[in-house]
């Protein structure tokens, strides 16, 4: 049975299918390919792996340098990134190369911009249930 959170309600007479970013999105079932890129997103290693491409196109080898972790181990986050459409990777001779493919971001981004309509007192009750969900810091 799911909880229903405090603050994860559209404002009233809006239904979630409704807001602005899933009308515009086309093509993958929307909160299919919505899930799929927060997914993506969700680990640190893609994020960082996102922000290197930012400047420009990258050799899969490149990509890996900066990680203490397996070429094969970068190759799975790569994939999982292309599969949610955050990059393209195509060969070039004998090396394989990643670019930032920017539309997917856009969709999510369209697609959270919805939630600008929501009152402040539904981030005021985020803010409490994250604070009464996660473990104190200090």
């Amino acid at each position: 049975m799911s909880r229903q959170l405090p603050w994860a309600r559209a404002p009233a007479g809006i239904a979630v299918d409704d807001l602005p970013g899933l009308r515009l999105m086309g093509g993958m079932d929307k909160a299919r390919a919505l899930d799929t890129v927060f997914a993506a997103l969700a680990d640190p290693t893609r994020r960082r792996i996102l922000s290197m491409l930012l400047e420009d196109d990258m050799a899969v080898s490149d990509v890996a340098d900066p990680f203490e972790m397996s070429l094969a181990a970068v190759s799975k986050h790569l994939g999982i990134l292309s599969r949610a459409g955050l990059i393209s990777q195509e060969q070039r001779g004998r090396v394989k190369w990643c670019k930032l493919e920017p539309d997917a971001l856009r969709d999510a981004s369209i697609w959270m911009q919805g939630f600008g309509q929501f009152e402040a007192v539904h981030l005021d009750a985020f803010e409490r249930f994250l604070r009464a969900e996660l473990p104190d810091e200090t």
